[in-house]
């Protein structure tokens, strides 16, 4: 495993983040492993060097937060060996604060949130995405309090325009509050208008990328065929996915398909090593529910793509509206 600064903060990560809304109550989402299934494949992921760890406070409205912070508490000898990362915003309960970016909202949240789990701080807390019913100025120092209270270490922004991400980073600078350290936005080989604004954004403020759904929810893995053929549970209990990809994204999955033959690899990997090659990219976050999914996320590591097979993987892409925002 190699590691990296998260921007240009002092804080390093593994180069593959683990993501755990995979893991938690099966309840909510088919195919959400329960914690006696996600042992495993965790351990293997801290046996393989990932130190880095992403979930929400949503996810599983809950129990991902717990059982990740079982999980890692049992599987590291010190907190300070790995790097903890949740999200706030989402809807929480049925009340009108039980979401959003409110002062109020995130100073619950976190502390509800590190209960789940069991531990007195995370490194990363990460807004789940853009609160327009908040003024920015309420929110950044929220978090600025959350900082200076040893609540978290960093905190982190997720999917929204450039220009709301430069807004709130301004205001922060501003007010002498805390920057965001990171961008969680969505950003794979079928979708690439992160490439217009938001990438060069992060590069030139020294913000590290953090893509959600590198695989694109398993299309560039195999999860999906042309015609509306679903190949694995997920695919066929993700609603979210259908309204995110189109049949043209194939073209783009068949590229894949074909440079991974041509090197004997699985086509997960080959996506992967694509966005490891964007120097902007400190950790992709990859959801596993198989050891066979991790494997080919930390070989993917150490897989170097010639420019050539880039050009190749990047030629079938057409443009997209704006997808992940809400």
């Amino acid at each position: 495993m190699e590691y990296a600064r998260l921007g240009s903060a002092g804080v390093k990560v593994s180069r593959i983040c683990l993501g755990m809304m995979s893991f938690g109550d099966p309840a909510t989402r088919k195919w959400v492993l329960e914690e006696e299934a996600a042992e495993p494949i965790v351990r293997a992921a801290v046996e393989s060097g990932i130190t880095f760890f992403d979930t929400a406070d949503v996810y599983s409205n809950g129990v991902s937060e717990t059982v990740t912070g079982r999980l890692l508490g049992r599987l590291f000898a010190h907190r300070d060996d790995y790097v903890l990362a949740t999200k706030v915003c989402g809807a929480m309960g049925d009340g009108p604060n039980d979401k959003g970016l409110s002062r109020k909202h995130i100073l619950s949240a976190i502390d509800a949130s590190l209960r789940r789990l069991g531990t007195d701080y995370v490194d990363l807390y990460q807004i789940h995405r853009y609160d327009q019913e908040t003024p920015i100025e309420e929110t950044m120092a929220a978090l600025h309090e959350v900082v200076r209270a040893g609540k978290t270490r960093y905190i982190g922004a997720s999917s929204m325009f450039a220009w709301q991400f430069a807004k709130a980073q301004h205001t922060a600078e501003r007010h002498g509050w805390t920057r965001f350290t990171s961008m969680q936005n969505y950003y794979n080989l079928v979708y690439r208008e992160e490439e217009r604004e938001m990438l060069p954004l992060c590069a030139d403020q020294g913000v590290g990328a953090i893509p959600w759904s590198p695989l694109a929810r398993g299309l560039l893995a195999g999860s999906r065929d042309r015609g509306g053929v679903r190949n694995t549970l997920r695919a066929n209990n993700d609603a979210f996915g259908d309204e995110l990809y189109s049949e043209a994204d194939f073209d783009v999955a068949d590229a894949v398909r074909a440079v991974a033959a041509e090197r004997g690899l699985p086509p997960a990997r080959i996506a992967l090593a694509w966005l490891l090659r964007n120097p902007v990219v400190t950790a992709p976050i990859v959801g596993v529910t198989r050891i066979e999914h991790l494997a080919d996320a930390v070989a993917s590591v150490e897989l170097t793509l010639s420019g050539e097979e880039a050009a190749r993987l990047e030629a079938p892409y057409r443009p997209h509206a704006v997808l992940g925002h809400s």
